[in-house]
């Protein structure tokens, strides 16, 4: 009987044993999964709020297409690891956001716009933040294969010219602000920075072209100001000395 009583309490440990490790186990695979489908959510809301930022850039279909196709594409994985009627429910909202941009993209295709600087600093700051995000999704769906090398290409190529464009024109800015302020010596730094930056861009427009013979136009305008600023100040000083001289050896006044 003895025997009989200790096999049974082994084997009701070992029972006990088994499903704690069967419980830990689900209770693990759970937590991966909802980690997984956390993943896949945070995909989606980074997604959404570059949709709403698009606002803030010229129009652009073809972007607006991808983003919702990246967001249908996490919302599917979302459904695969943690089945429900809300994410059903969310893919079918997608699908239709997607027939519809895909539309727009067809209708209405990407059209070069010259982008408006704005006044406000923050807000430029913050339109260089969107397509920063924007050049790395793109690089993210081209690497999973969602994307092909050539929207890729042509669609990084849109951003990094906008880039470019802000950058000059807010070098443009600053330096004709320096000039109107008679900071020449900062509107020529301002000016050369801008130079310096075109020539070491890898891709030539029209746009370049254009702005490279602005910018030396107005780098020889602020040479001939330089020269003359420093004419004017040397005559100043070779006056201020012989007035010096002047009062040194006129003839002194007897009382």
């Amino acid at each position: 009987m003895i025997g009989i009583i200790v096999a049974l309490i082994i084997a009701l440990v070992v029972i006990v044993v088994v499903i704690n490790a069967i419980q830990q186990h689900r209770e693990k695979q759970e937590a991966e999964k909802r980690a997984q489908a956390g993943k896949q959510k945070a995909v989606i809301n980074e997604t959404e709020e570059l949709i709403l930022s698009m606002g803030n850039l010229p129009p652009n279909p073809p972007i607006i297409e991808i983003l919702n196709r990246r967001s249908l594409n996490a919302a599917k994985k979302m459904m695969q690891i943690l089945p429900n009627v809300g994410i059903r429910n969310r893919i079918n909202d997608l699908e239709s956001r997607l027939k519809a941009s895909e539309d727009l993209a067809q209708t209405n295709p990407f059209k070069e716009e010259k982008f408006i600087l704005p006044d406000n600093e923050q807000h430029l700051v913050a339109i260089l933040q969107t397509i920063k995000k924007l050049r790395a999704v793109l690089k993210s769906e081209q690497a999973k294969g969602t994307l092909d090398a050539q929207s890729f290409m042509r669609e990084d190529l849109r951003f990094d010219t906008m880039q470019l464009q802000i950058s000059i024109e807010s070098l443009i800015k600053r330096g004709n602000q320096a000039f109107e302020k008679e900071m020449i010596g900062s509107a020529r730094q301002y000016f050369e920075k801008a130079l310096v930056t075109i020539k070491a861009h890898a891709h030539k427009s029209e746009y370049t072209q254009a702005k490279e013979t602005e910018i030396i136009d107005r780098l020889e305008e602020i040479t001939s100001a330089l020269k003359n600023t420093n004419a004017e100040d040397r005559e100043k000083k070779a006056k201020s000395e012989e007035d010096d001289l002047d009062m040194l050896f006129q003839p002194k006044k007897k009382w």
